[in-house]
């Protein structure tokens, strides 16, 4: 087959970073924004006495709690390739939108607390990237404190993670005694020479550790320096690319962002190691990104990124061919045609028109109400690509309105933010209530806030009594009615009019899975 622009996608490089919250994930996606060129002066989400926050991080309630509940987008050039950088929620309640970032990547860069080792969250999404067989990167950070021992923390996460692990850098020292980063792959050592946090400092290099200048630096740490490396020669694992892009074996870097420690040397390797763009599976057939033929899916919907224009965006990642401004392509879930007038590109909350994209780049397109997540668009060929699907939530809430007047607002805004996969929204056969599930409970002080600032509406919740859900399916069109009929009162559908059981408790559940065999009950839902 020829491969077509291959030039241009060969040099893309597309991933996520993921952690488990407060392992300084914000802060190191600023950090690699300033050594890329894409910012000037880095913020962190938590210098509250600073008017400044992480560019990454544009949502109010963001800024507010110092956390990240949404995914931003972030483009920008190194070294002559072409990064996009998804900076996905750090909190385990918006794992959701971290999955379906996941489906969007090339690869994956984990981020990991020195003085905590792996944390819960963290083995959960290296379960989703391990499915997918996405090549992780590590990052040890948190250098600057007391915490575990390198080796202790490389036994950590081969156990925890499952994964083996080939240290690329090494720390010199820790906490107070932490001066710097030895590469392991480029034999040389990077000294800072200042602490400054906000720009981008020089270091010193040397290529020799017999090097006197190294005792003159180090003192007694670089007798320790020579002993790590020495043993690591001797028993570390030798980096393997084909194990790393299979998604069996992570380069392990080492330092501390917030001081820019071992931040540059990251960035160097993820353009050197990390793939382009891949192929990407649809319910018919593998899509090649070199094939000249357009084609994308979006896998994130989101809403008021301005909110003095109340706009509707919808994240597309090409998965082949070449875009330009202009060009129409076909909504396959609707069957209509669609003329992409202002593409954007993103530089988290900024935004520019982008005249031509190719595949590994993410594009937003202006959406009306008609794009879903999930939803694939190509030049004529009718594709579905798979794998971005719904959970079942596992917490409920009934959101009214305080003033019957607001009603259009309410129902435009839990709509939309419904679209964004913030929470789930279901309406009941039998009643006219709005009901909200969710994964996590923080997601539903986010469409709180979201709802009263971002609406106008000043609406009350309550809880629904409900304890889990599943989306019915049934080959028999005649059974499902008769499900319907009798179970009236548990059923609603989502915002895709597809059919869920919302059960008050377990038991509940699984006496109607008893009574109901013929009834399928499913706990995701592929979105379409």
């Amino acid at each position: 087959m020829k491969k077509y622009n291959e030039k241009e996608i060969n040099r893309r490089r597309t991933f996520g970073i993921i952690s488990h919250p407060d392992a300084g994930k914000t802060t190191l996606t600023e950090k690699i924004l300033l050594f890329g060129g894409a910012i000037q002066l880095a913020g962190t989400v938590k210098s509250r006495k600073s008017n400044r926050h992480a560019t990454s991080d544009w949502m109010n309630i963001e800024q507010e709690r110092g956390i990240s509940v949404t995914t931003s987008v972030m483009k920008f050039t190194y070294r002559n390739f072409e990064i996009n950088f998804l900076d996905t929620p750090g909190h385990q309640d918006f794992s959701e939108d971290t999955y379906r970032v996941l489906t969007a990547v090339d690869s994956a860069l984990v981020v990991i607390d020195s003085a905590k080792g792996v944390e819960p969250q963290t083995i959960k999404l290296m379960d989703v990237c391990r499915m997918r067989q996405t090549p992780i990167m590590t990052f040890i950070n948190k250098l600057d404190r007391e915490g575990l021992s390198p080796l202790d923390l490389m036994a950590d996460v081969e156990k925890n993670l499952k994964i083996e692990c080939v240290p690329m850098t090494w720390p010199i020292g820790m906490g107070k005694r932490f001066q710097g980063t030895y590469n392991l792959y480029k034999q040389s050592l990077h000294l800072f020479s200042s602490s400054e946090s906000d720009r981008i400092t020089e270091g010193i290099r040397i290529t020799d550790l017999g090097d006197p200048q190294l005792d003159e630096l180090l003192g007694a740490q670089a007798d320790e320096l020579r002993e790590d490396i020495e043993l690591l020669e001797g028993a570390a694992n030798r980096f393997d690319v084909n194990a790393f892009l299979a998604g069996e074996q992570t380069p392990l870097f080492f330092g501390s962002a917030i001081n820019n420690f071992g931040v540059q040397e990251l960035l160097d390797a993820l353009v050197d190691l990390a793939p382009p763009p891949g192929k990407r599976q649809t319910t018919t057939r593998d899509i090649s990104p070199y094939e000249e033929v357009f084609s994308g899916m979006v896998f994130k919907i989101q809403a008021n990124m301005n909110p003095a224009h109340r706009d509707r965006i919808a994240f597309l990642r090409i998965c082949s061919g070449k875009f330009t401004q202009g060009m129409k392509i076909r909504h396959h879930r609707s069957g209509k045609d669609i003329q992409v007038s202002n593409p954007i590109i993103f530089m988290s909350q900024g935004r520019s028109t982008v005249e031509e994209a190719y595949a590994g780049d993410i594009i937003g397109i202006p959406n009306h109400g008609t794009i879903q997540i999930g939803d694939t668009f190509t030049i004529n060929e009718p594709l579905k690509f798979t794998g971005i699907p719904h959970f079942a939530p596992e917490h409920f809430q009934i959101i009214r309105i305080k003033n019957a007047l607001k009603m259009k607002q309410l129902q435009k805004g839990v709509t939309q933010l419904a679209e964004e996969g913030v929470v789930q929204l279901f309406r009941p056969l039998a009643s006219n209530d709005y009901i909200l599930g969710a994964v996590g409970i923080l997601q539903f002080d986010v469409i709180k806030t979201r709802i009263k600032y971002e609406y106008g509406v000043d609406a009350y919740y309550t809880d629904a009594h409900l304890d889990c859900a599943r989306w019915i399916s049934c080959d028999d069109p005649l059974q499902l009615q008769e499900f319907e009929k009798k179970y009236k009162m548990n059923l609603a559908l989502d915002a895709g009019k597809n059919l869920i059981y919302l059960s008050k408790d377990r038991w509940s559940l699984n006496y109607t899975m008893e009574q109901c065999p013929h009834i399928s009950f499913h706990e995701t839902m592929e979105q379409h």
